[in-house]
């Protein structure tokens, strides 16, 4: 079958027509057979039950009995028509119901005539019905004995009568203009190797399986098929980038490197630091551009790796710069930093937005001539007005609060890209990991510095808040800090703001002056004022501190042990993780307290029993995944990747490394794809790459 075939509009298949073409290209983005061909089942029903009306169930969803229409009547509410109809077998009777074409059915309705009625059941009380059931005379050899697909639908599908019934004819009828027969895009030797059914089974299978088997065989099929595809242009990529972008070379470890790690190291090195940093080693001296991100959980030692990483840079006479998302992380990263490398004589300096024009001045003259050795800032270090001498190294932390094109700035911040590594404290599950970063190489920090305590973590509500009181003031006295967060949602800003003043007004009333010291921090602060409230909580010179999400990142005071989490089922579990692990960072006892109200969402429960349950990120960030799907863990602006249309990545794990490892294999054999074996393989991609899309590419 041609691909030319196929890109017909989907006006002139059979059982569409202008009308619902415009329907489906609105609704569902349908515009051609192809897209139809894609349109694939959320689930399946099995026919093969029939259902006596007598043992129905409130929890029974689809169902499939035998009966006869006994009494019709229509039912005029107003200038709305509803057709009501008496359906009994000898064990009870419920009614059938239609809203829409009501004339037409009332014409055609048989009373005490056999027909096989199928529908999903509502319940009003003790009594059911089926609104607007699929009714046929006869048990239809075809429909009964398989697994009826359910497709995507909208509510204005339904109301202009586009039913899961008549989608399921459209594709009817498109494989039959077909006949059934779509070009191969797979390999015969990598079908045969993964046990794969071929393209035009598969396709027929997903629509209209036959058995639970073909069902299975032709899902694993069409998902290994699209994971392959992914990971096949993720690795070439990779490949592209790795052979068009000579990398620095960086031969030498040198002075800076071994004073600092034998004799200004503040504490020993994990074995997994250690792995890291030997993997970061063998990047830069490997004539090929570093593109590695590092992903360590809260408190792992990322930073540290990063300083290591720095100095290699230094040793072989480049420059190096770090960028953070926000002042406040920028600045808790120049503090560290320029306090470790002090011994050394290294030249440190911070760039933000509120940095004076006066030192930016001066920033920019010394970084122009190499005089300044390491740049930490924010945004501000990508403006064109930022020139290096010789820029080496750049480490984007939090890497995921930074769109791509900023991220591309600073590679041309040298005539040969400098070595790029970007870090994140937000554990990426697996899956996620290979999808959205397969053209990184990954470096993962996967243990705790010893004498790291296990923050003890409770979930609490309103009528348990005079307690959580009782126990702030117990560790103030104990010399101790805490933390207050305020959830601040972009779509209500307005109710975020107040609840957080009043939750500031209220904690000054709770715990007054002179025994306590409150301090707010919040996003519509200027930086100074930000800045100052900041150094007084780390100083210890006030005992709370009440803010934002502001403090997600970047903050470190040892002496804070207890964070409490206001609204705690509006945050998502990797902002939970996130403001969890501000505290626990000294030597004392730590808590985390989620405050919520008394009545959750499963999925707001199922956050709040996990954070309680674990301390492991990795873990957090899979129950995530689960929750929330790829898209929504990433953000809009980097899902586009992920928009897939049968893989799921919560579920398909193993599929998803096997394709990997299948695309890993071939690029090994085939560097270029260019065999004749591979030729299925090749057309597939000249598709993809014109810009057709992951799934546009049936032939």
């Amino acid at each position: 079958m041609s691909d030319a075939f196929l890109e017909k509009p989907i006006d002139y298949l059979k059982g569409v027509g202008p009308n619902r073409a415009q329907l489906l290209r609105g609704e569902l983005g349908i515009h051609t057979y192809k897209d139809m061909l894609c349109v694939f089942p959320n689930r399946y029903i099995d026919r093969t039950r029939f259902y006596k009306i007598g043992e129905l169930a409130q929890s029974q969803a689809d169902v499939q009995i035998i009966g006869q229409i006994t009494h019709i009547e229509t039912i005029n509410t107003g200038k709305h028509k509803r057709l009501v109809a008496t359906f009994e077998d000898a064990t009870g009777q419920i009614e059938l119901v239609w809203f829409r074409g009501v004339k037409w059915i009332q014409k055609n309705l048989k009373t005490h005539t056999d027909y096989v009625a199928f529908g999903r059941l509502n319940w009003f009380g003790k009594k059911c019905s089926i609104a607007h059931p699929e009714l046929d005379l006869e048990i239809d050899s075809k429909k009964q004995g398989v697994f009826q697909p359910i497709y995507p639908s909208t509510e204005k599908l339904a109301s202009r009568g586009i039913s899961n019934r008549i989608i399921r004819q459209i594709i009817s009828n498109l494989f039959d203009e077909v006949n059934s027969r779509f070009s191969e895009t797979l390999s015969e030797e990598l079908m045969n190797y993964h046990n794969l059914i071929d393209r035009s089974k598969a396709l027929r299978a997903i629509h209209f399986p036959s058995h639970q088997n073909e069902l299975a065989q032709a899902q694993y099929r069409l998902k290994f098929e699209e994971l392959f595809f992914i990971q096949l242009q993720i690795l070439r990529r990779k490949q592209h980038l790795k052979n068009k972008f000579k990398g620095l070379v960086f031969d030498k470890v040198g002075s800076y490197f071994n004073e600092f790690y034998q004799q200004h190291l503040p504490f020993d090195l994990t074995n997994a630091q250690k792995r890291v940093i030997k993997e970061i080693r063998t990047d830069m001296g490997s004539k090929a551009q570093m593109n590695r991100l590092l992903q360590g959980d809260v408190g792992s030692g990322k930073t540290i790796v990063a300083l290591l990483t720095m100095l290699i840079a230094l040793d072989n006479s480049y420059q190096a710069t770090l960028v953070a998302p926000t002042e406040i992380l920028a600045q808790q990263h120049y503090s560290s930093l320029s306090s470790l490398l002090d011994p050394l004589d290294i030249n440190v300096e911070l760039l933000t937005g509120s940095t004076p024009r006066a030192a930016r001045r001066i920033i920019h003259e010394d970084l122009e001539s190499g005089k300044l050795h390491v740049l930490i800032g924010t945004h501000a270090v990508f403006e064109p007005t930022v020139i290096f001498n010789n820029l080496g190294l750049a480490i984007i932390d939090e890497q995921h609060k930074f769109g791509v094109a900023q991220r591309a700035k600073l590679w041309k911040k040298n005539t040969i890209p400098p070595h790029v590594l970007v870090m994140t404290a937000t554990p990426i599950p697996r899956t996620l990991a290979m999808t959205m970063y397969g053209d990184l190489d990954l470096s993962i920090i996967d243990e705790l510095p010893p004498g790291r305590k296990p923050i003890t973590t409770a979930h609490r509500t309103d009528r348990n808040r005079l307690a959580v009181q009782r126990f702030i003031k117990d560790e103030i006295k104990k010399g101790r800090q805490v933390y207050i967060v305020y959830p601040l949602i972009e779509e209500s800003q307005s109710m975020d703001y107040k609840d957080l003043m009043d939750g500031y007004e209220s904690m000054v009333r709770d715990f007054p002056q002179p025994d306590y010291q409150v301090s707010i921090v919040h996003g519509k602060m200027k930086p100074e004022a930000k800045a100052y409230e900041m150094k007084r909580f780390v100083e210890g010179h006030t005992h709370i501190m009440v803010a934002t999400t502001v403090i997600e990142v970047g903050v470190n005071v040892p002496n804070a042990s207890v964070m409490i989490v206001e609204s705690a089922e509006r945050f998502g579990l990797s902002q939970l993780h996130q403001l969890r692990g501000r505290v626990g960072r000294g030597a004392d006892k730590s808590y985390c307290v989620l405050m919520t109200k008394e009545k959750l969402s499963t999925d707001a429960n199922t956050r709040i029993n996990a954070m309680v349950g674990t301390q492991d990120g990795f873990e957090l960030a899979e129950v995530d995944l689960k929750l929330r799907g790829p898209g929504n863990l990433m953000g809009t602006q980097q899902s586009g990747v992920l928009q897939m249309i049968i893989a799921d990545l919560s579920k398909d794990q193993p599929i998803l490394e096997s394709a990997r490892k299948a695309a890993l294999s071939l690029l090994h054999k085939d560097p270029n794809i260019n065999s004749e074996v591979n030729s299925a393989i090749t057309s597939t991609l000249l598709q993809l790459e014109s810009g057709k899309g992951i799934w546009k590419y049936i032939s």
